[in-house]
């Protein structure tokens, strides 16, 4: 099973950047330290774009994202910015390679070969 990735892009109302930005660093934090199952959760501010916000976050499986959509954390998160955002963009992936991590049985660094799924 491959882990599940999300990648969600905000695009921010004017003068909301600095708000958001605490609101969604916290979510961020307590989803790694709280749930079992979110690997990873950046955000990332996109050069010369002040009212874009993407979120990077890797989930050990679908459900583990839906777990996360459940949690107190996400809630307070999610009811807190809906004035703070005027766009707002989710897209779902499984993550086949890991560059950073050698993930044996997943064609990643360090197996000895470049593998590729056709």
């Amino acid at each position: 099973m491959t882990d599940y990735v999300v990648i969600v892009a905000f695009r921010l109302k004017p003068n909301t950047r600095r708000v958001f930005r605490r609101l969604v660093d916290a979510n961020a934090i307590a989803s790694v330290r709280s749930e079992p199952g979110c690997r990873r959760f950046d955000v990332l501010e996109p050069k010369g774009e002040d009212d874009r916000i993407v979120l990077y976050e890797i989930y050990r499986d679908r459900a583990a994202f839906e777990e996360h959509l459940k949690t107190a954390h996400f809630a307070a998160f999610d009811a807190a910015v809906a004035d703070l955002v005027a766009e707002k963009t989710v897209n779902d992936y499984h993550l086949m390679c890991e560059g950073t991590t050698p993930q044996a049985g997943r064609g990643g660094a360090g197996d000895g070969a470049a593998a590729v799924a056709e």
